[in-house]
């Protein structure tokens, strides 16, 4: 077998394997949907900090990922009745040791010597609002349109994402020529990307049709996600392309890090809770 045939099948198998446990997270339950996101968060996270330490900045790892991890879990209790009623007496002082913690990176940082402070302030808390903030807003999206959680919707939004990459990875394969952002991504085409909005559009068709939702409302909704989820892949690109590196990160073969998975929906996840919010 060629190398080229083995990279294939690594990448096929790890990905059969990685939409196992996200499908399985969700559908399980609301506490293994919860895990899956922190997973995410932490390890985004961690590869965020490494693609700012290699541009020379020198993050605040601990207290930035820390921030997050209450961000989350402030957001989470939210939405989650056995976790609201062990945790509600708490939430506020929670959140508001979360607040300290980011006034805590400008006061470290008097104190580290030999560093840009700017550069290491901005790298923390990019780190947070670039992965903390938008995992943390996941946990409202199979909230929206239900009384209680249900796993239905976030799965539609997750198929959406998929719809647009796998579309638009076989249009601009096929007919792709003119470049879409050929500084960050050379390989992103505009037929690529308008044949992912086909295919997003497809599967916000079939969301509407299993949940008996409004086709105009869920077309918007996957327009959103397919729009922004590309923006979402070219923010990564240019934090990766500045770092120097290909990939974000080796934890899943053949396919780089978390955030090279799950960069789109990052990006689309904030739009998407919105447009919900307004529109749903």
């Amino acid at each position: 077998m060629s190398e080229k045939m083995k990279n294939l099948a690594v990448r096929t198998l790890s990905g059969i394997v990685l939409a196992a446990i996200m499908l399985g997270a969700v559908c399980w339950s609301q506490w293994s949907f919860g895990a899956l996101l922190l997973v995410i968060l932490l390890c985004g996270m961690h590869e965020f900090y490494t693609l700012a330490a290699a541009r020379g900045a020198q993050p605040q790892r601990l207290i930035g990922m820390l921030t997050g991890v209450i961000l989350f879990a402030a957001n989470f209790a939210v939405v989650s009745e056995t976790v609201f009623d062990l945790f509600s007496a708490n939430l506020i002082p929670m959140l508001g040791f979360g607040l300290l913690l980011l006034f805590l990176v400008f006061i470290r940082e008097l104190f580290r010597e030999g560093s840009d402070p700017m550069a290491n302030i901005g790298a923390t808390l990019t780190g947070v609002a670039y992965v903390a903030l938008p995992v943390s807003l996941m946990c409202y999206i199979p909230m929206q349109g239900e009384e209680s959680w249900s796993p239905a919707i976030m799965l539609l939004f997750i198929f959406i994402i998929w719809a647009n990459d796998v579309f638009a990875y076989l249009v601009g394969m096929a007919f792709g020529r003119h470049r879409l952002c050929e500084r960050l991504s050379p390989k992103k085409s505009w037929e690529g990307f308008f044949g992912g909005l086909a295919g997003a559009v497809v599967m916000g068709l079939v969301g509407a049709r299993v949940l008996d939702g409004s086709y105009a409302a869920w077309v918007g909704l996957a327009l959103v996600a397919a729009v922004t989820g590309v923006l979402g892949d070219l923010t990564e690109s240019m934090f990766k392309r500045s770092a120097g590196v290909k990939d974000s990160g080796r934890l899943i073969p053949g396919h780089g890090g978390v955030l090279d998975r799950f960069d789109a929906m990052l990006v689309a996840a904030p739009f998407v809770l919105v447009y919900m919010l307004f529109v749903m």
